[in-house]
């Protein structure tokens, strides 16, 4: 009888051995299988992204992501408001490039008695395109590179709009540099120059902008505090603006974003806000 009881035992440990044996096989298999389907991606740095001087997608962008930006703010100049208003759409059609769509409008209102005609016009600035291309991701160094170009068509105003139609064009190429310290200091240099051509007397003029940033972006989230420094050199001139910042999580694809400008070299404009809703489609 007791023989019985421990083949009867000595079966079921076997039985129990192999269905264990089974089990942890699959989850092996299927950690392998995600562990392979992670190594077939390219490598991608996450950095934290300026708010106001935006980049055109993610550096290390990879196929099939996607984005939509809404942003509106509000500039107190001497003697009018000026309001903005984009639109933009950016996506990643192949590894390592973004491409980008935008459409940035201004709106003025007259402060301080100034009479409407010499306010400017309402407009629609122009019709932005860019392409982003990462040529450099090192995920040890925690470092991303990359160089774009931003080709803005230039519109007339509303009050002359259509005469012409396209009044001229800015071309800027620029590099990116982005490196994350440890897990949570990001500090990133966007740099080039923007020659804006006009076409009615064909005359060139070039400035060179130098936009520094730095982050610190809470662990777990994608949430961060930080600065940038917009500076821009023309001529003899030289004016700077530094915007602190935030961005928050409102959902798993959707944040917001909530900058402040401050002026520390322009002669006509005070302080500023902006805000950006940024939604990213799954993908």
């Amino acid at each position: 009888m007791y023989i019985k009881k421990l083949l009867v035992l000595i079966v079921l440990l076997a039985s129990f051995q192999n269905t264990y044996a089974q089990t942890l096989g699959a989850e092996k298999d299927s950690l392998n299988t995600e562990k392979n389907k992670n190594e077939t991606l390219p490598a991608k740095v996450f950095h934290a992204e300026p708010l106001y001087i935006d980049l055109i997608r993610d550096l290390g962008a990879r196929k099939g992501e996607r984005e939509w930006n809404i942003g509106l703010g509000l500039t107190d100049n001497l003697e009018y408001d000026s309001y903005e208003a984009l639109i933009e759409y950016e996506w990643a059609p192949i590894d390592r490039l973004g491409l980008e769509v935008e459409l940035p409008f201004t709106f003025y209102s007259p402060t301080n008695g100034t009479p409407n005609n010499l306010t400017p016009s309402n407009r629609l600035n122009s019709i932005k395109i860019a392409a982003q291309w990462s040529f450099y991701v090192n995920e040890a160094m925690a470092t991303s590179m990359a160089v774009g170009y931003i080709n803005e068509f230039e519109l007339s105003n509303f009050r002359d709009f259509g005469e012409p139609f396209i009044k001229g064009n800015i071309y800027n190429p620029f590099l990116v540099v982005a490196k994350r310290w440890g897990n949570n200091f990001h500090s990133l240099v966007y740099t080039g120059p923007m020659i804006e051509q006009n076409f009615s007397s064909n005359k060139f003029h070039t400035s060179y902008d130098i936009n520094t940033s730095f982050h610190y972006m809470i662990s777990g989230t994608r949430n961060f505090i930080g600065i940038e420094f917009n500076k821009t050199f023309d001529t003899d001139d030289f004016d700077m603006t530094m915007r602190p910042q935030m961005r928050v999580s409102i959902a798993d694809n959707l944040m917001i974003g909530i900058v402040a400008g401050i002026p520390v070299s322009r002669e006509n404009e005070r302080l500023s806000s902006f805000l950006r809703l940024i939604w990213e489609p799954s993908h």
